[in-house]
C-alpha cells in the first residue's frame, strides 16, 4: 500500500493578537490525501482553510504538528516540498502585458523544466488554453485568467496541486470549465486539495471532502458518507449541520 501523497498530524497555527486572547486559526488538524484524489476543503469565511493550505504549501509555519508532501516534510525539508508542489492562492496575480505562452514559459523557467516548450505546449493542452495562448493576458476574461493561472501552477506537472478557491468571482461556465480542467488533472495522476465556497463545486469535483469550522475537523469522508453521518437528505443540509448553521 503506498503512502499518502499529503497528510497533515495534528497541525495547529495560533496567531498572537497584541493585548488580546491568540487566535487558534487551525486547531489540531489531521487528514490525509492518497493519489489521484480530489479532498475538498470546506468551510465558512475564517475557518483556517487557506491558513492550511498556506501551512501545506510552507508559506506559513505550523505552531505545532507537522505535515508531509511526497514524503517531504513541510518544516525540514521546504525546498522538496515546494518542487512536488503547484499551489494557487486566492490572491495569485500573473503579468499583464505578455502572452499565455509567455507567461507560462516564465513559470517554467522558474520551476527548472528542462524542456521548455514542450512544457508550455502541454499546459496549452491540458488547461484548454490553445484558443487564445498568443493573447496577452490583460485581453482575457477572467475565466480565462484562471486557467492560465493554473497552468502556471502545474506548469511542471506536479503530483500536488493545491488550489484556494480558483473558481472565485467565475461565472457558470467559466467555474465549469476549470472543475473539468481540476479534474483531467486528477486523472493524470495528481492529488489536490481544493477550496470553495459553492457547494456545488465540490459534490461535482471532490472524491472526498473534510469540513473544518474554527480550525477543527468537523467530519471527513465522501458526500454519500457526510449525508450518513449526519442523517441529512442533501450536502448542503449536511454541510450547514456541521458548521452548526
Amino acid at each position: 500500500m503506498t503512502s499518502p501523497r499529503i497528510e497533515a498530524e495534528n497541525l495547529t497555527r495560533i496567531w498572537p493578537v497584541p493585548n488580546g486572547e491568540p487566535v487558534r486559526a487551525v486547531d489540531d488538524l489531521s487528514f490525509s490525501v492518497g493519489e489521484g484524489v480530489v479532498f475538498g476543503l470546506l468551510g465558512a469565511n475564517g475557518a483556517g482553510k487557506s491558513t492550511t493550505m498556506r501551512m501545506l504549501a510552507t508559506l506559513t509555519k505550523p505552531t505545532s504538528g507537522t505535515a508531509r508532501l511526497c514524503g517531504h516534510d513541510v518544516q525540514t525539508a521546504p525546498q522538496k516540498v515546494r518542487a512536488s508542489l503547484g499551489y494557487l492562492s486566492a490572491s495569485s496575480g500573473l503579468p499583464t502585458r505578455v502572452s499565455c505562452r509567455e507567461v507560462l514559459a516564465l513559470f517554467a523557467g522558474l520551476h527548472r523544466v528542462e524542456n521548455v516548450e514542450q512544457a508550455v505546449e502541454q499546459a496549452v493542452a491540458n488547461y484548454g488554453i490553445s484558443e487564445f495562448a498568443d493573447r496577452r493576458i490583460e485581453t482575457l476574461s477572467t475565466g480565462m485568467r484562471q486557467r492560465v493561472r493554473i497552468a502556471s501552477a502545474a506548469i511542471h506537472e506536479p503530483p500536488v496541486l493545491i488550489l484556494d478557491e480558483p473558481t472565485a468571482g467565475l461565472d457558470l461556465v467559466a467555474s465549469d470549465r476549470l472543475l473539468d480542467s481540476i479534474l483531467e488533472a486528477r486523472d493524470r495522476g495528481a492529488s489536490v486539495i481544493f477550496s470553495t465556497h459553492i457547494l456545488r463545486e465540490a459534490v461535482k469535483i471532490c472524491d472526498r471532502i473534510g469540513v473544518i469550522d474554527r480550525g477543527m475537523l468537523k467530519a471527513e469522508g465522501s458526500v454519500e458518507e457526510l449525508n450518513t453521518q449526519t442523517e441529512t437528505d442533501t450536502f448542503e443540509e449536511a454541510f450547514l449541520k456541521l458548521v452548526g448553521a
